[in-house]
């Protein structure tokens, strides 16, 4: 057949995980002390099968152990890792530093952004074109635990969480930054680190649970803009309005200076004060938006905050896609190890979706390789040959099945 994908000597699985650089897993171990606790499950070994986990959807210990187990021949071509069991797989996660999975996802993505000219993103589709510079939105996504098993990530009276803090590129739709931490700390605390290496001229969106002027400032005396809707309770007084009366959606335009003792020591600048209507599920709201830009025209402001939806479009893409919500364990280095695979398994779905020219969502997309885990077929050709008109490559086992862990396609 014209479009039948090539076939590989290496199963799918091999190819994604040959896109980490084989040097980095060895020498983080090395930095994180990770290796002085490995026998016989090596830190690579460890990565390939948290990255499986994701893959496949696996929702315990024993479902990712025993297909791997089941598959060990073929495991063992993905650069020797081998299959571990429950226990040794349950130890890992609890002992081994989760830092050295943190700096593997974010050492391989600037690696993997290397490797193209341009890098390997692609722009939210709600972001505007006219804004050169690059914009960022940041948020964070609340991920539900079990609170009897998880005393550590306690939040509230009788309910456990833990939290992504996240920047995110809306040029690329990529992690810029991100934290993951339990839920008790408030988003406003986490703004600081999330926007430390912004840059004159660049754009960052924030929802109005990070406001804290202190830090607004200090991106301001940086020379980045910014923008943000004002909590209900800000005090304010306006110095000159930039808009005498209502026009189409914009319904005030103005420069103000806080007016509290503590707000106006962390922000002694004028800020300036968009109040416009925007359309929310068919209806229209007014919304207040704040600023440090005094250039732009007030619809832009208004269409800036928007594009932070991208951030929402993207936690959405993880946690329907990947296993943000099972988790193979209960402590919290076991919880920040998988979600660590979990944002590097989305960059790897995300590169070789871009090598191939991939068209089709993200979910098409990890379904399709979800399928042939254990195929031994080029995954560049797979993709390249999904949906063309010459008819696409027959799964030999349905995108469904791989959601039961060592199926057999």
């Amino acid at each position: 057949m014209k479009n039948t994908p090539a076939k590989s000597k290496l199963p799918v699985l091999a190819q994604l995980c040959k896109l980490i650089p084989g040097h980095l897993v060895t020498n983080l171990a090395r930095k994180h002390g990770v290796d002085k606790q490995a026998r016989r499950f090596s830190p690579w070994s460890h990565v390939v099968t948290l990255l499986y986990a994701q893959l496949t959807h696996s929702i315990g210990l024993n479902d990712v152990c025993d297909a791997l187990r089941n598959h060990s021949t073929w495991l063992g071509s993905v650069r020797g890792a081998l299959a571990p069991t429950r226990n040794t797989l349950s130890h890992a996660n609890k002992t081994r530093d989760s830092s050295m999975m943190e700096e593997l996802f974010w050492k391989t993505l600037k690696h993997l952004e290397n490797q193209l000219p341009g890098g390997f993103g692609t722009r939210y589709k709600g972001l505007p074109r006219r804004f050169k510079k690059t914009i960022h939105a940041v948020d964070s996504t609340t991920i539900a635990l079990v609170a009897n098993c998880m005393p550590w990530a306690k939040h509230r009276r009788r309910k456990a969480a833990a939290k992504m803090h996240l920047r995110l590129n809306l040029q690329s739709f990529l992690p810029g930054f991100a934290v993951i931490e339990e839920a008790a700390h408030h988003d406003d605390t986490r703004a600081p680190a999330l926007c430390a290496h912004l840059l004159a001229g660049e754009i960052a969106l924030f929802d109005k649970a990070y406001v804290n002027f202190l830090h607004l400032h200090d991106l301001c005396q940086r020379g980045v803009f910014w923008v943000t809707r004002a909590k209900d309770n800000m005090a304010y007084r306006v110095v000159k309005k930039l808009q005498r009366k209502p026009k189409a959606k914009i319904l005030r335009d103005d420069l103000i200076i806080l007016t509290t003792a503590k707000s106006k020591k962390q922000y002694p600048a004028r800020l300036r004060r968009v109040e416009m209507l925007v359309t929310v599920n068919g209806e229209e709201v007014v919304m207040v938006f704040i600023t440090n830009n005094m250039e732009w025209a007030a619809s832009s402001v208004g269409e800036l905050y928007q594009a932070r939806w991208g951030i929402e479009v993207f936690f959405k893409q993880i946690k329907q896609t990947l296993q943000v919500c099972d988790f193979l364990g209960h402590n919290k280095r076991a919880i920040q190890w998988q979600l660590w695979a979990a944002l590097l398994l989305y960059v790897l779905m995300r590169f070789q979706g871009r090598v191939a020219d991939w068209t089709h969502s993200f979910t098409r997309l990890l379904a399709m390789v979800r399928g042939v885990v254990w195929d031994r077929i080029d995954l560049e050709s797979l993709l390249k040959s999904y949906g063309t008109a010459g008819g696409c490559f027959r799964m030999r086992a349905s995108c469904e099945a791989a959601y039961l862990p060592g199926l057999a396609p």
